[in-house]
């Protein structure tokens, strides 16, 4: 294995809000270069931004602050309100829960006021793990439960379990135990824990009290990237309880068990980790396009800005893990990991197919304190079709499923329903489509739009196992090109199987992947056909006209 880097110039990865200033967007380049300003990329939105901004984890590094501290008044209008009380906290929780599970869950009874004013668990809370879990266990003192090449913890700071990826969280308290005390051991020094490396083991530490998160790996992965995936764990756990009240029960009982609350919600966090596993989505920040006419997507869009609500924030549609449309607010702009916690709660239940449902939701990278409420329905039982409406009033419930009602009428009079089915059909393109030889994969994201392209992942890579290890490939990429102490502008990797390319700049990131047998003067001859054929199809590939009520 080789690879050939150059390094970036300190300072070129831009911050700051996604939406482009004026005149960003006045020029858009024939052909790219490596000087392209963001905003003029391919895929750059021509009339604004979706999304709040697409650096693809930097910024989940910051601490939680627990509400919309960080944004201006404007971007705080319509926001949800956040509910504090023990009852609220049950009532919505326990909607959620229902959804999930069928079984709804009372947090007033659980954490009841016993003697002395002391909060203590109901006797009903001393369930069986298997009932709390609702998932099958494996004996973590076998052989194969060590086998696992990552393992995930979730823990409270007062040592107790919260989650498990693999095992029981009771037969692990022990193990969790011996976490804290690492952790808790260097914070008597004013010192904090981020990782362990040992046997090729990564152990990576991720503290968001009043949570303590820790994965180990034996990946491809760097430390921040590991990290990375763990703030999405801490984000889907803030998605169904909020920042506000998470952090209230713990105020209430230092040692909660947080499991009662979360019970039957484990399949969520599971599913999402499945999703990080073989979705580039999580590890590039930005959500990726169901490819689709211009003229279609265009009709899906207005139909959807035209079937609102006074109460709407946003309305999505999407396709499996693939964005359809979205429409927002004006001044209101989700974060594609919002938009990744949704996709994942879509994912992880099958009785959203079986009606409509109206749920609680959290999106904590828009608003960590309040719930929204979510409509969810499939537009038919046949096709791959979920649309979401997302309200900030929690009894709007017959207003909304009427604005269903009055998009797909819309759809049927525009006629795009029948080239929706057509889509659906094929919902990734082929690499051959490019028409480079050697090219065999590769992945392109707009940093201005926060959307990302790539194909279907074709021959060699066919078996699961093959499809990680080029994910892997990818992984180790990225982490060369996001290094916090050297970051690199260009690499050039080869190996044994494939070679593969990174270009990284302030406007766009490519990864791409192509045959051993080629040079690296065919590779950069490669990007430059690469791009001006995405430029081509871009109108197809990404949202250049996103729309607001």
């Amino acid at each position: 294995m080789a690879a050939d880097v150059q390094a970036g110039r300190g300072g070129e990865e831009p911050g700051g809000a996604l939406a482009p200033g004026d005149g960003q967007h006045g020029e858009r380049a024939d052909s790219p270069t490596p000087g392209l300003a963001q905003g003029t990329e391919p895929g750059a939105g021509q009339e604004g931004a979706m999304f709040v901004h697409t650096r693809s984890y930097e910024d989940l590094t910051s601490p939680e602050d627990g509400g919309a501290a960080a944004r201006s008044p404007e971007e705080r209008r319509g926001e949800a309100a956040g509910p504090s009380s023990m009852e609220q906290i049950s009532k919505d929780f326990s909607e959620l829960s229902t959804q999930l599970t069928g079984m709804a869950l009372d947090l007033e009874e659980e954490m009841r006021p016993g003697k002395e004013g002391k909060l203590e668990p109901a006797p009903q809370a001393a369930r069986h793990d298997s009932v709390l879990s609702g998932k099958e266990e494996e004996d973590v003192t076998m052989d194969a439960w060590r086998m696992h090449r990552k393992h995930v913890f979730v823990l409270s700071e007062a040592g107790k379990p919260v989650y498990s990826r693999y095992g029981s969280e009771e037969a692990l308290s022990s193990t969790m135990g011996v976490m804290m005390a690492l952790v808790s051991f260097l914070e008597a020094d004013k010192n904090a824990i981020r990782s362990i490396h040992a046997d090729g083991y990564k152990v990576v530490f991720v503290r968001r009290s009043p949570l303590v998160l820790v994965a180990v790996a034996r990946t491809r992965q760097s430390e921040q990237e590991i990290a990375h995936e763990l703030l999405y764990i801490y984000y889907q756990i803030l998605s169904l309880l909020t920042w506000t009240q998470l952090n209230h029960i713990f105020q209430q009982k230092q040692n909660y068990d947080l499991r009662r609350l979360l019970a039957g919600s484990e399949r969520i966090t599971d599913n999402l980790l499945d999703l990080m596993a073989h979705d580039p989505s999580f590890l590039m920040g930005a959500v990726r396009c169901l490819p689709l006419a211009a003229s279609v997507r265009d009709a899906v869009s207005t139909s959807l800005q035209q079937a609102k609500a006074k109460s709407l924030v946003f309305s999505i549609l999407l396709s499996g893990n693939q964005l359809v449309s979205l429409v927002r607010k004006k001044d209101q702009f989700l974060h594609p990991i919002d938009l990744h916690l949704l996709f994942n709660l879509i994912s992880s239940s099958s009785s959203f197919r079986e009606g409509e449902a109206w749920t609680p939701i959290c999106l904590p990278k828009f608003n960590s304190s309040g719930f929204f409420h979510a409509h969810i329905s499939y537009l038919e039982q046949e096709m791959d079709l979920c649309l979401l409406l997302v309200s900030t009033d929690r009894e709007d419930f017959f207003t909304v499923s009427d604005c269903k009602r009055r998009f797909q009428e819309r759809l049927r009079r525009r006629g795009v329903h029948h080239a929706l089915q057509e889509a659906l059909r094929t919902p990734f393109y082929s690499v051959a489509q490019v028409g480079i030889p050697d090219l065999r994969h590769f992945i392109y994201k707009s940093k201005s739009s926060g959307l990302f392209t790539s194909p279907e992942i074709e021959a060699p890579y066919v078996r699961e196992e093959e499809k990680e290890r080029l994910l892997g490939l990818y992984q180790y990429l990225h982490s060369r090109a996001h290094n916090s102490s050297r970051p690199l502008k260009n690499i050039y990797f080869t190996g044994p199987r494939e070679n593969l390319l990174a270009w990284v700049t302030s406007a766009f990131e490519l990864y791409i992947c192509y045959s051993p047998l080629g040079t690296k003067a065919g590779a950069i001859s490669a990007v430059n056909k690469l791009m001006k054929w995405i430029r081509k199809e871009e109108d197809r590939l990404f949202i250049l006209t996103p729309q607001t009520y």
